[in-house]
């Protein structure tokens, strides 16, 4: 049963930019926290932004003024923006919703590169 499809990983330049998006077929959508994580080769998974139901946002510093976490609650999506993309971005990133347990997507690839 798919919960989470995330898409619009790729590869992209250095100082390039990219959008992801994360659609949820799950009806708790509006009401859950969303979040994007990503895990990079040889490293944990670790937290990039969450977003709650109410709009509020939260950044990993290492993408502060960088990404844009936003929903669209009527179309049970969750996007990150991504701008001035590094080399060290480069990672799998995956879509997380939390609501009394986590679902997670299948994740997306970013590959940051010249």
């Amino acid at each position: 049963q798919v919960q989470l499809v995330e898409s619009g990983g790729g590869l992209v330049q250095p100082g390039g930019s990219l959008k992801l998006s994360c659609v949820s077929s799950r009806s708790i959508f509006s009401i859950a926290t969303m979040g994007w994580y990503r895990q990079a080769p040889g490293k944990q998974r670790e937290l990039v932004a969450t977003i709650t139901s109410s709009g509020t946002t939260n950044y990993a510093d290492s993408v502060k003024g960088r990404f844009t976490i936003s929903r669209d609650n009527a179309k049970n999506t969750v996007y990150l923006q991504m701008d001035s993309l590094k080399p060290e971005d480069t990672a799998v990133y995956y879509c997380n919703l939390r609501f009394f347990g986590d679902t997670w997507g299948q994740g997306t690839q970013v590959t940051v590169s010249s």
